[in-house]
């Protein structure tokens, strides 16, 4: 029962706990992305390979394809702030292990038992801002939150700029990110005072997380999974790429690996800016699957000017951050429309669970195509091949889009390419 006397958290309190869950949520997307700018030096000092390096990456994904699955389940079982803290320590030890040997075994089993701590703590503080902000500012909330996120990344793509001194070696730069992992404990230990403190003195909202329930996988309708399959092929052609975008910016066009880093980072610094402006556009014109469609079209040139020509490269990374802005702005948000809200929390894992699949299989089909081809400095057209399969996925992400538009127009539509603020239902 709630205890009605008490007082709800003030705003101060609430926004202390965002930031604390943020600055974890912070490291642990550092971490992620620290492997792509040093991805040449791995091959250079330690003998890895293309496909070694995609298969590093790859692994963050593997458990996630079931962490989904588990990762509400836990939460309920062992409580929030409990969770937290495993997730947390798990996001330390993985860096640390991968920091620890040049062995391709041992950096992996590192990969592999962070990725098993990132997405549930993304479970666990999507949970925690739920239950702190529902019936307040949940939306900013979490949009602030992703923000804090993604400037990990940023920073992350960034640190050959501000950490020169550190990329002489693989070690230092996974020395750093470390540091930086250090902060998914930080915020799970504050986040924990906060909570025992709050629950002595306040009144907080419930605990409820989302689970994957596997009977209502088969009540979902042809546009949610024409939307799952478009999630696939758009977050596989964005960030298996990104994987080896320092590496194929320094080698096929001759970057420094600062502005390589930066013109990587480019995604993330459109995503930040424009996702959140993207969004109220869609909700006052509706069409959301022909956007979908144009932001797949806008990637499918994109490898390709980078493949065979000299353009500036700001110009296909600015249309890749418009389409890397503009698709998950639409896509997320429209399964809400398709999906009844009882089951929002499977159809939002399901869709995780699937996209983790792709990214898996795009990091270490690349990274085998580079093998495959010869990519490297002496020989840039070895990078063609893996362009040319981004492209592809661009084309499949238009297929599906059309097939969606086709399917919301018709008589089984669901109102995703009409319902507008104006006349979204009350």
């Amino acid at each position: 029962m709630h205890d009605t006397t008490r007082p709800e958290p003030g705003r101060f309190y609430r926004w202390l706990v965002l930031i604390f869950v943020s600055l974890a949520m912070f490291g642990s997307y550092y971490a992620y992305d620290a492997l792509s700018p040093i991805a040449d030096i791995l091959k250079q000092q330690l003998g890895f390979t293309d496909l070694d390096i995609g298969f590093l990456q790859a692994i963050y994904s593997f458990p996630n394809i079931f962490t989904v699955l588990v990762g509400g389940f836990i939460i309920d079982r062992i409580g929030l702030r409990k969770s937290l803290m495993i997730f947390g320590v798990l996001c330390f030890i993985g860096p640390a292990i991968t920091a620890a040997s040049g062995h391709l075994s041992v950096m992996a089993s590192g990969r592999l038992l962070f990725g098993m701590g990132a997405e549930s703590l993304n479970v666990a503080v999507t949970t925690a801002l739920a239950r702190w902000f529902r019936g307040k500012e949940l939306s900013f909330a979490f949009g602030l939150n992703l923000t804090a996120s993604r400037l990990g990344t940023f920073a992350a793509l960034n640190s050959p700029t501000w950490a020169r001194w550190a990329y002489h070696s693989w070690r230092p730069a996974f020395l750093i990110s470390l540091a930086f992992s250090a902060l998914c404990i930080v915020g799970a230990a504050v986040y924990w005072a906060m909570e025992v403190y709050a629950e002595k003195n306040y009144r907080l909202g419930e605990v409820s997380t989302d689970k994957v329930v596997i009977s209502d996988i088969w009540k979902f309708g042809v546009s949610y999974w024409l939307i799952v399959a478009l999630c696939i092929v758009f977050y596989s052609a964005i960030f298996p790429f990104q994987t080896f975008a320092v590496k194929f910016f320094m080698e096929a066009h001759g970057t420094s690996r600062e502005f390589g880093g930066f013109l990587s980072s480019m995604l993330t610094l459109f995503a930040m800016i424009a996702t959140p402006l993207f969004g109220l556009w869609v909700d006052r014109i509706g069409k959301r699957a022909l956007l979908m469609m144009f932001g797949s079209l806008l990637l499918i040139p994109v490898y390709l000017m980078m493949a065979y020509t000299h353009v500036n490269l700001y110009i296909p990374m600015a249309m890749m951050g418009v389409a890397f802005s503009l698709i998950p702005a639409v896509m997320w948000p429209a399964v809400a429309y398709i999906v009844e809200q009882s089951k929002l929390g499977t159809a939002y894992g399901l869709m995780t669970m699937i996209q983790n699949i792709g990214l898996f299989g795009l990091n270490i089909l690349v990274g085998w195509a580079n093998n495959y081809a010869h990519a490297d400095a002496s020989n840039p057209a070895g990078y063609h091949l893996g362009m040319w399969i981004f492209s592809v996925l661009g084309l499949l992400g238009v297929l599906f889009a059309f097939l969606l538009h086709q399917r919301e127009t018709g008589p089984h539509g669901h109102g995703l390419e009409t319902i507008t603020t104006a006349n979204a239902p009350k």
